[in-house]
């Protein structure tokens, strides 16, 4: 029997699938999706899918994905994603497809507690509070009962938490074979386990990483697979520039430093004046900071010539120069002492290679790429390619013509927004994939049912100084009446917070029992956040108001009634001042296209979809969706963003907002 056979049947209404998930129904759109990625399994080949939300890709590519045979690697946006995959999705499949498939999950080194640095950070004096020991001593307790060692597993645990990067390592402060706790290493362990695997679960943050530096892991993986799935794929061109230019900052050189001195006076006291080293390294940190002064602090400066938009150049390269000299001289004093421990090994790799960056970085920038200064309370220095094209099309799609293997390999791409034009330009320009094919599978969900559209056309500008007031006015408006259930996403953390403390306001003359909780960003962890804002809504007392911006745009999933009015403030064109968006808006200038057409356009469309992909869910989900930006409806391109979005029915008035928010809490009471 054909995969393609195999995977007609899995489908079928009475299939296989039918037993491995909740209300399974078969859909057009999820078939024809699995046939597609079964073809370019079986043909090789690039293929490109649009699916829209609810059409269920997950399954798409996972069926014919583990009915080949073939060794897979899949590859997804986060590490809250691939947990989802590895410990839900793929499980449940395994086991209702009947196959004796192994499967591994591999993160990055960040991800896993390091038995060497756990062990250093018990005599660390510089801990930052008392709270840190009581979460050390969590972290100890949790590491002695842990086969995996993956952090994510460590519940309670703060994504933000200062004492992580203390116990756990990165490639540069990593010891490597040299370590004294090698053998019982938990990366080492996850790595193995991904090369006897039959399917590997990765993120696409490792997969550049990897990529970057062809390091053990991937560069090992890649070659022995056939089959490769990037889901989320929206998220790979800017996962990807990140990995594929250069960074250099004053706090990766303060670590450097840090780790220096406690390395030096541990294994080598006496041998090298550590403390004089280290003087060095912190004072060209600190000199480079001050040379670009206070007045730009929280900027994004372009650096086109010698030095960053605004700052001396002098000032700038001598400052650059003494970090340079500052880690080259520290690799020299570690030379000397290298043979006494692994760690002075370790150190001295890292002070050449920040010492190398820092050369880098003070020679001129090399064509297509830009180049600019990220200002805060630490310096960062970065260097980045417009896009991922080129690589993708000289290292990840090349093959060797002599390995039959890699000249069959099948590569799927897939997200449920990937443009706004049939070709899908948006992703397949910058990530080099132009001669893909491309496949645009429809959402099921009957949105002129599900949900509403509404723009205020009696609303400030984007740009008026009372525009957040009023944006948190009318989101507050139909929170007020749905007990909560909405969403407030914005485009900047300004609005962020003027929305958020004025909703507070809002609803401050609200009884208490009637108040809904106003969750803003940033004041807890992301994973508190969605929690308690999904168990607010669902516990029957009012529910939550959550506030946000950047990634809650996206893989924010509160189904049913938790979610039920969603509001974005401005249309989220791409902020014209940064420099990468300058840098591609120029090339498209010069090559006669418009950038604002060609890139603004599409940036936003995409985004926008995002935002508006939060409402509805399911096939049960009813929602109101608002997005207080009358450009949509004043403007010749609002016409082009109202196609991206999906077909809602419209709302023309205030009546009608007040209207439809009421009707969905009578259907809830009706329930």
């Amino acid at each position: 029997m054909s995969i393609e056979q195999e995977v007609r049947e899995a489908f079928a209404q009475d299939g296989v699938l039918s037993h491995a998930a909740e209300q399974f129904r078969e859909r057009e759109g999820q078939t024809q999706m699995a046939l597609a990625v079964a073809r370019t399994i079986d043909q090789g080949g690039v293929l490109v899918v649009e699916a829209g939300t609810g059409v269920g890709k997950t399954f798409s590519y996972l069926v014919p994905a583990l009915l080949s045979g073939e060794r897979v690697l899949l590859s997804t946006a986060t590490k809250t994603l691939q947990d989802q995959l590895f410990g839900r999705d793929l499980p449940r499949l395994v086991a209702a497809l009947g196959l004796p498939v192994r499967t591994a999950l591999l993160k990055g080194r960040s991800s896993y507690v390091c038995l060497h640095r756990l062990d250093q950070a018990r005599h660390d004096a510089s801990l930052p509070e008392r709270g840190s020991l009581r979460t050390l001593a969590k972290i100890e307790q949790w590491s002695k009962s842990t086969r995996t060692g993956d952090m994510a597993e460590l519940p309670g645990l703060d994504e933000r938490s200062p004492l992580i990067p203390l116990v756990t390592s990165t490639r540069e402060n990593c010891l490597g074979a040299q370590c004294p706790q090698f053998k019982p290493c938990h990366v080492n362990l996850a790595r193995r386990e991904a090369m006897a695997a039959d399917v590997v679960v990765i993120n696409h943050h490792l997969f550049f990483a990897d990529l970057a530096v062809r390091e053990s892991g991937m560069a090992e993986l890649l070659p022995t697979v056939r089959v490769v799935v990037f889901d989320e794929a929206h998220q790979l061109n800017e996962t990807g520039v990140q990995f594929l230019g250069a960074q250099l900052g004053s706090g990766q050189a303060l670590d450097f430093a840090r780790d220096l001195l406690a390395a030096g006076l541990q294994h080598a006291r006496g041998l090298v004046d550590w403390q004089r080293l280290v003087a060095g390294v912190e004072r060209g940190a600190r000199e480079l900071r001050l040379s670009v002064g206070k007045q730009y602090s929280g900027a994004k400066l372009r650096w086109a010539g010698a030095s960053p938009e605004g700052v001396a150049p002098e000032a700038w390269q001598d400052a650059l120069d003494a970090l340079q000299q500052a880690f080259a001289e520290a690799a020299r004093g570690l030379d000397t002492v290298s043979e006494l421990s692994p760690d002075f090994g370790r150190l001295h790799d890292r002070a050449q290679q920040l010492s190398d960056r820092a050369e880098r970085f003070a020679e001129s920038c090399p064509d297509g790429s830009v180049r600019w200064v990220d200002v805060g309370t630490q310096l960062r220095l970065i260097e980045s390619p417009l896009d991922i094209a080129e690589a993708v099309r000289t290292r990840v799609l090349k093959s060797d013509p002599d390995n039959e293997e890699e000249q069959g390999r099948a590569w799927v791409f897939t997200s449920a927004t990937l443009g706004d034009d049939p070709k899908l330009r948006w992703f397949t320009e910058p990530c080099g994939l132009d001669d893909a094919e491309v496949l645009r599978v429809q959402s099921p969900f009957d949105y002129a049912r599900q949900a509403a559209l509404y723009v205020p056309r009696m609303f400030p500008k984007p740009n008026d100084p009372a525009h957040s007031q009023r944006v948190a006015q009318l989101a507050a408006r139909g929170a007020g009446v749905l007990g909560g259930r909405t969403l407030v996403l914005t485009t900047t953390l300004r609005a962020l917070r003027t929305i958020g403390d004025a909703m507070r306001q809002e609803f401050e003359h609200l009884e208490p029992v009637q108040r809904p909780e106003v969750l803003v960003q940033g004041e807890l962890p992301k994973r508190v956040l969605m929690d308690r804002f999904r168990e607010g809504s669902a516990d029957g007392r009012s529910g939550c108001v959550l506030v946000a911006s950047a990634s809650f745009w996206e893989g924010f999933d509160a189904p049913g009634d938790a979610l039920q009015l969603v509001v974005i403030d401005k249309l989220p064109f791409p902020p014209p001042n940064d420099p990468l968006v300058e840098a591609r808006s120029q090339r498209l200038e010069s090559q006669g296209r418009s950038s604002f057409s060609d890139y603004s356009l599409p940036e936003a469309a995409v985004a926008l979809k995002q935002g508006a992909g939060r409402l509805i869910r399911r096939e049960t989900d009813m929602g109101v969706l608002v997005i207080c930006d009358t450009r949509l409806v004043a403007m010749g391109y609002g016409r082009r963003l109202l196609a991206a979005l999906p077909p809602m029915r419209r709302i023309e008035t205030e009546m009608e907002f007040d209207a439809a928010v009421v009707e969905l809490v009578a259907e809830r009471n009706a329930e």
